[in-house]
Protein backbone atom coordinates (compact mmCIF):
# COMPACT_ATOMS: atom_id res chain seq x y z
CA UNK A 1 0.00 0.00 0.00
CA UNK A 2 1.44 3.56 -0.68
CA UNK A 3 2.05 5.98 1.93
CA UNK A 4 -0.21 9.14 0.73
CA UNK A 5 1.40 12.16 3.13
CA UNK A 6 4.53 13.60 4.08
CA UNK A 7 3.72 13.17 7.75
CA UNK A 8 2.70 9.13 7.58
CA UNK A 9 6.12 8.72 6.42
CA UNK A 10 7.65 10.64 9.24
CA UNK A 11 5.83 8.91 11.06
CA UNK A 12 6.12 5.29 9.70
CA UNK A 13 9.98 5.98 9.86
CA UNK A 14 10.82 4.63 13.45
CA UNK A 15 8.99 1.18 12.73
CA UNK A 16 10.70 0.52 9.53
CA UNK A 17 14.90 1.86 10.79
CA UNK A 18 17.17 -0.49 10.39
CA UNK A 19 19.60 -0.12 13.21
CA UNK A 20 22.20 -2.53 12.05
CA UNK A 21 23.20 0.11 8.67
CA UNK A 22 23.15 2.88 11.74
CA UNK A 23 26.18 1.02 13.73
CA UNK A 24 28.74 3.96 14.03
CA UNK A 25 26.80 6.70 12.35
CA UNK A 26 26.22 10.13 14.37
CA UNK A 27 24.24 12.40 11.86
CA UNK A 28 21.47 14.52 11.57
CA UNK A 29 19.04 14.79 8.14
CA UNK A 30 17.04 17.67 7.81
CA UNK A 31 14.15 17.39 5.85
CA UNK A 32 12.35 20.32 4.33
CA UNK A 33 9.59 19.24 2.40
CA UNK A 34 7.78 21.71 0.29
CA UNK A 35 3.93 22.73 -0.54
CA UNK A 36 0.84 21.84 0.68
CA UNK A 37 1.25 18.41 2.43
CA UNK A 38 5.17 19.45 3.80
CA UNK A 39 7.19 20.81 6.80
CA UNK A 40 10.22 20.28 8.49
CA UNK A 41 11.81 17.26 10.03
CA UNK A 42 15.40 16.37 11.79
CA UNK A 43 16.23 12.88 12.02
CA UNK A 44 18.84 12.42 14.08
CA UNK A 45 20.67 8.63 14.02
CA UNK A 46 23.52 7.87 16.54
CA UNK A 47 24.86 4.86 17.05
CA UNK A 48 22.17 2.39 15.65
CA UNK A 49 19.13 4.48 17.15
CA UNK A 50 17.07 6.74 15.95
CA UNK A 51 14.73 9.87 16.91
CA UNK A 52 12.70 11.87 14.32
CA UNK A 53 11.60 15.57 15.96
CA UNK A 54 9.02 18.14 13.79
CA UNK A 55 10.85 20.86 12.97
CA UNK A 56 14.60 22.47 12.72
CA UNK A 57 17.69 21.54 13.33
CA UNK A 58 20.58 23.85 14.35
CA UNK A 59 23.52 21.81 12.82
CA UNK A 60 22.33 19.19 10.59
CA UNK A 61 24.95 17.06 8.92
CA UNK A 62 22.44 16.67 5.68
CA UNK A 63 19.84 18.54 4.78
CA UNK A 64 17.39 17.79 1.82
CA UNK A 65 15.12 20.12 0.56
CA UNK A 66 11.87 18.45 -2.05
CA UNK A 67 8.56 18.87 -3.07
CA UNK A 68 5.78 16.40 -0.93
CA UNK A 69 5.12 14.85 -3.86
CA UNK A 70 8.64 13.97 -4.82
CA UNK A 71 9.52 12.61 -1.43
CA UNK A 72 5.88 10.62 -1.39
CA UNK A 73 7.03 9.19 -4.94
CA UNK A 74 11.01 8.58 -3.74
CA UNK A 75 9.38 6.60 -0.39
CA UNK A 76 6.63 4.58 -2.38
CA UNK A 77 9.62 3.63 -4.81
CA UNK A 78 7.98 5.41 -7.91
CA UNK A 79 11.32 7.74 -8.63
CA UNK A 80 14.49 6.96 -7.44
CA UNK A 81 16.61 9.61 -4.80
CA UNK A 82 19.73 10.00 -7.97
CA UNK A 83 16.97 10.74 -10.50
CA UNK A 84 15.16 13.40 -8.34
CA UNK A 85 18.56 14.78 -7.52
CA UNK A 86 20.17 14.57 -11.13
CA UNK A 87 16.94 16.52 -12.21
CA UNK A 88 16.32 19.14 -9.65
CA UNK A 89 13.61 18.27 -7.74
CA UNK A 90 16.24 16.91 -4.93
CA UNK A 91 18.45 19.41 -3.31
CA UNK A 92 20.86 17.96 -1.34
CA UNK A 93 23.46 20.23 0.76
CA UNK A 94 25.98 19.17 3.57
CA UNK A 95 27.18 15.64 3.29
CA UNK A 96 25.85 14.04 -0.17
CA UNK A 97 27.27 11.03 0.38
CA UNK A 98 25.16 10.78 3.53
CA UNK A 99 21.99 11.41 1.82
CA UNK A 100 22.53 7.63 -0.15
CA UNK A 101 22.22 5.63 2.94
CA UNK A 102 18.80 6.62 3.51
CA UNK A 103 17.12 3.76 1.70
CA UNK A 104 19.08 1.59 3.53
CA UNK A 105 18.46 3.16 6.85
CA UNK A 106 14.75 3.58 6.25
CA UNK A 107 13.29 0.56 3.79
CA UNK A 108 10.02 1.17 3.11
Amino acid sequence: MAIASVKEVFDGMPGVFNAAAAQGMDSVFQFEITGDDGGNWSVAIKDGTCEITEGTHDAPTTTLTMSGETWLAMVNGELNGMQAFMSGQLKVSGDIMLAQRIPELFPF
